[in-house]
Parts: structure tokens; sequence; C-alpha cells
């Protein structure tokens, strides 16, 4: 390597920030604020919000599948962010001009310092904004899904499945917290790890869930109950990134998803239904992990695999009964502004729907 191309190297490592600690401790200080049918300052009120994503961020893939499920595309509209972005902020650049055409801002910091002018924190997705003012309500994204399910009812679909029942939330909420903190962010504790030590430590707790899962998941279709819930949405956007960049980047490589036949059957029955599969794009998950994490991948450079042609074999779950979406129905195909490129989901067909 010449010195110059060492230089490089380390200014773009310098713009996209670091990301590797001794130990990876996730902030979890976000914006509590929530958008309710009592709010005062933040009222349900259909067309006033605007849900800012990435399609790479799977903290961000979980909100626009529970609002693609529900129906809420009339009621919330969506800006859609670039999957790469530097140490300041996710920008609109997958839009003409640069410009989120709602918000009419380049960067979705600039909601956040329109709210917060010495906003502290860091800037992430999802974050919705408040149309009328340009401010960012709230990123609080584990209260945003169970908000849409439980504040914005009166907006949802007909057919909208009920993905946080009354009835099941304790066992959701249990769930849930063991995939966040073991498995949706128990990938990043192994990425980030910046010692020997702290990485050992977080293989195992790691695949320990990941084990305690195939257990589960053996005798039941789905994580609670017999339909789809919040916690199945939770858990299905790691595994969709987990053989295209944890397993290689962020060094979770006991086994890949495909080697472990129950989560891989799992997996695979989510991504051939409405709403998640039609949402996923591999493209951009694999670009923004691999270019912007610098200080984990240096050259930037993007695999060109894993083979996506598995996504689409047959699964056999049905053999386990459970109604996807109980007595609901599938939501009907993407808005055509919505819809993942073909070119970056092979299994994604012209009307948006999965094709197998």
């Amino acid at each position: 390597m010449t010195e110059s191309s060492d230089g490089a190297q380390q200014d773009t490592q310098s713009r996209q920030g670091s990301y590797v600690e001794a130990s990876f401790e996730r902030d979890t200080a976000y914006i509590e604020d929530r958008i309710t049918r009592d709010g005062e300052q933040w009222p349900v009120e259909p067309g006033r919000y605007r849900l800012v994503v990435a399609r790479a961020c799977p903290w961000a893939n979980r909100a626009i599948i529970v609002r693609r499920l529900l129906g809420l595309e009339d009621a919330i509209s969506m800006g859609i962010c670039g999957p790469t972005h530097d140490s300041d902020s996710w920008t609109f650049d997958l839009d003409p001009g640069g410009l989120d055409p709602v918000l009419q801002i380049p960067r979705i910091k600039d909601a956040y310092l329109a709210r917060f002018p010495d906003y502290p924190k860091g800037i992430t997705v999802p974050a919705v904004v408040d149309v009328p003012s340009g401010q960012v309500v709230t990123n609080d994204f584990p209260q945003i899904t169970l908000d849409f399910s439980t504040q914005w009812t009166d907006f949802h679909r007909d057919g909208a499945p009920q993905l946080y029942p009354e009835p099941l939330r304790a066992e959701i909420d249990e769930v849930s917290k063991r995939v966040y903190t073991e498995v949706n962010n128990g990938v990043y504790r192994c990425g980030f790890a910046g010692t020997q030590e702290s990485y050992d430590a977080a293989y195992d707790r790691l695949f320990t869930a990941m084990d305690w899962l195939e257990e589960r998941l053996a005798t039941q279709r789905y994580l609670v109950g017999d339909t789809i819930t919040e916690a199945d949405v939770r858990l299905f956007t790691t595994l969709a990134r987990f053989d295209a960049v944890y397993h290689g980047h962020f060094k979770c490589n006991r086994s890949k998803l495909t080697e472990m036949p129950v989560l891989w059957a799992y997996a695979r029955d989510l991504f051939q239904t409405p709403g998640f599969g039609d949402t996923t794009d591999f493209v951009q998950i694999k670009s923004h992990y691999y270019e912007v994490h610098r200080d984990i991948n240096p050259t930037g450079v993007v695999p060109l695999g894993p083979d996506l042609a598995g996504w689409a074999t047959p699964h056999g779950r049905e053999s386990l009964g459970g109604r996807p979406f109980g007595d609901g129905t599938p939501p009907g195909p993407p808005p055509e502004g919505e819809r993942v490129p073909t070119s970056n989901n092979p299994h994604v067909g012209t009307d948006g729907l999965i094709t197998l």
C-alpha cells in the first residue's frame, strides 16, 4: 500500500466515523416522545408525520415492515435515505437533487436540529418527523412500531393483522427483550468488539441465543402464538442480514443462517410473506455495512455474495400450523414509489411482490 493510498483510507475512515470499541455498548437514550391518540403535542393525525428510514438499517426496516403490514402508507408518508452516511448524518441522496421531496432537507440531521439546535446524540433512523414544523418527534425505534400497532388503529387497513395483541403482550415483550439484547444487538457486540476478550464473550452470547431460537421454533411456526407478531418482525431483520453481512463482516461465523435448519426455514417463511421479503434490499444492506464501517473494512470493498437463490426455496413451515395474518389478510403490493428495485432483490417482481 502506498503512503498516499493509506492517507486516503484514513481520511475516508475519519469522515465515516469510528465504530469499534473495547466493549461495545449501544447508546439507548432516544427521543422518547410518542404520537398517541390523546396526545396534546403529538396527536395521531393522518398526513402530519413522515417516517424517515434507510432500507439498509435493521432498526428502520422494522418500521417499514410494520407500516406496510398495517396498511399505514396513506396515513404516514415515508422518506428513504440512501444506504451510506458519514459520521454526521444519513442523507437523502436517492432523491432528485438530494432533497427529501416532502421535508425539503438534504440530511435527516436537519430535522433533529430544527427541534434541538444543540442535539448531542447520534442522528439515527428510523425517525418520525412532524411535517408542518420540520422537527423530529421521536427516534425511539422500539416504541415507534408498537405505537403503529396500538395508537394508529383508526387508520389500519381492512384485514390488518394484530401484531401486538393484548393477551400476548407480556410474552411478546419477554421474547423481544432477549432477541434484542442477545441477537439484534448481539451481532453488533461481536462486530464492534475491540478486544479478543469482549469478542469471545459476545460470540458465545449470540450463538447461545441462536441455539435457543432454533429449539423454540422447532415446534412452533412463530415466536409467540400462532400468528406473526412484533417479535417476529424484530427477529427477521437481523436474520435477513445474517449471511450477507454479520457472518463475515461482524465475525459471527460459527454458523451461517443457511446452516441452522430451523432458523433458515423460519426466515424463508417470513421472507416469502408479503411485507417482509418485498421490503428487503440486499444491495443497500451490503453497501451500508461494508462501505460505512471503514474501521472494520478499510477498503470499502463490497462482496458480491452470497447467492440469494435459497430465499425462494420451499420452507415447509406450514406443517406446524399457524396463520400468518390470523383473521386478517396479506397486504397488497407496496406503493410504486416504495418498491425495492428488482436489481437489489432478485425475488421482487415488477409489481413489488415476491416471486418464487
